[in-house]
């Protein structure tokens, strides 16, 4: 039986790599070997930087949020503590776009809450 040579798979997946490679400094974009090291590495750091990301925007709302409560005399965990109470179920993000976008709602709101304590 005839040997079986893979050089079209093996030609295939190198380019796919260095089209992953695309861009990087250096011989890290030209030489498979180092493509390939920095692709994994590459991969690593975006699937950190996906996890990263909910939590920096978690957090940024939370401090618009707290910015726009200290204003109406109130700080941030007694606030949600009386949204809570008050049967106001609304989550971080559109709380902290009514503060920016909606200021007169966002008052009712921390007037709620203030009742609801």
């Amino acid at each position: 039986m005839a040997r079986i040579k893979g050089a079209m798979m093996t030609r295939k997946r190198r380019k796919k790599t260095l089209k992953l490679a695309k861009g990087y400094f250096g011989s890290k974009s030209k030489h498979f070997k180092m493509a390939k090291q920095q692709v994994m590495k590459s991969g690593n750091y975006a699937f950190v930087g996906r996890k990263l990301k909910k939590r920096q925007f978690r957090n940024l709302w939370i401090t618009r949020i707290n910015n726009a409560v200290r204003a109406q005399g109130m700080n941030y965990s007694s606030f949600m503590n009386g949204l809570k109470k008050s049967g106001i179920e609304l989550n971080r993000k559109m709380l902290s776009e009514m503060a920016i976008n909606d200021p007169a709602s966002f008052t009712t709101l921390v007037e709620t809450a203030k009742k609801a304590l």
